[in-house]
């Protein structure tokens, strides 16, 4: 397991760290209550701005298994490293509740703390499709608990198909990230050596990224970018993935008339409609492309998500469209 204060300006010390079967809620199956270890030690310290792995641990996790991991922290400590949209419950009680079958938790929340990835031993293995984007790849206004982002869908249907036998997902995705501006995480062009290049047996990349580029500019006009600027950004990790030997899908941004003003404008759907143009003809020479907007789009009205796959705001799918998202996906792509 992976434990990361890469954000953080002072050291992170966790007094144990532990992982089990999870049950639901803050319950844990017990008898598959596991200590991990760091360096043969029960705690560790994470200096500022790195990260610690743990030592290799039996523990059996089959396909599709949901886990629990419980973290202990001694002292009052700030939080910088965060998944602030976790769209999954985290329940917190006062005091060391490592090992304990279930716990009474003091609140709840939806973030996930200095955990950042878990990798598997597996001599089936054969490949690892890591979805890369902003909210939308997040899983925003899904509903919680329930594992319905697209990556998610998409994972339930590589598991299925015999074809595919030995490949995962990861979800590599942070609300409100953008090809371009640090804001609410780094940019796109820069954490995609780490959090896609850097994943554990990667070989496939699908990229859904810019609309954050595109919307918020509106907001900020500071942070305003061409769609021929968002492209450079969008071909950049195209190359890079390229030259790592992982093949890359780009695509399609979901359409978002409707958006709270001035997150749409005409302006901002120009910017769009380029930059789908681009992704389409496929100039970037990414392995191939994925047309999530063709799926989304509402026939009466393309410029607006279908509204049976709307959450609401007119930007983020519900779980029927996250759905439809991951049935866009042709799995030959991955064969």
């Amino acid at each position: 397991m992976r434990v990361s204060n890469l954000f953080g300006t002072a050291p992170v010390t966790l007094g144990g760290v532990h992982i089990a079967r999870g049950t639901g809620g803050a319950s844990i199956q017990a008898t598959t209550d596991t200590l991990l270890r760091f360096n043969g030690q029960e705690s560790v310290t994470v200096p500022a701005g790195q990260e610690a792995w743990s030592d290799e641990t039996r523990f059996s996790l089959p396909s599709q298994t949901d886990v629990a991991v419980t973290v202990y922290v001694p002292q009052r400590t700030p939080v910088a490293t965060v998944h602030s949209q976790g769209q999954q419950t985290t329940s917190v009680a006062a005091g060391n509740a490592l090992g304990s079958a279930t716990f009474t938790s003091t609140e709840t929340r939806q973030s996930y703390y200095w955990v950042t990835g878990i990798d598997v031993r597996n001599d089936e293995a054969r490949g690892v499709i890591v979805a890369f984007g902003d909210s939308i790849t997040d899983g925003a206004e899904s509903t919680v608990d329930a594992v319905n982002r697209y990556p998610d869908f998409l994972a339930r249907r590589v598991a299925a198909d015999p074809a595919l036998e030995g490949f995962s997902v990861v979800n590599q995705g942070i609300g409100g990230n953008r090809v371009l501006n640090d804001v609410l995480g780094p940019r796109g062009v820069d954490r995609f050596q780490r959090d896609v290049l850097g994943t554990t047996g990667v070989t496939h990349a699908i990229i859904l990224l810019g609309i954050n580029d595109i919307g918020f500019g509106g907001f900020v006009p500071e942070q305003a970018v061409t769609a021929d600027e968002m492209i450079a950004g969008l071909q950049t990790m195209v190359d890079q993935a390229k030259a790592r030997n992982v093949e890359v899908f780009l695509g399609t941004l979901l359409p978002f008339k409707g958006a709270a003003a001035p997150y749409y404008s005409q302006e901002a759907e120009a910017k769009r409609q380029a930059v789908n143009a681009w992704i389409r003809a496929n100039t970037a020479r990414a392995k191939g492309i994925i047309d999530f907007e063709a799926a989304m789009r509402d026939p009466a009205d393309p410029l607006q998500i279908r509204p049976e796959y709307d959450s609401g705001d007119h930007l983020h799918p519900n779980d029927a469209g996250y759905e439809a998202m991951a049935n866009a996906i042709d799995l030959a792509l991955f064969r």
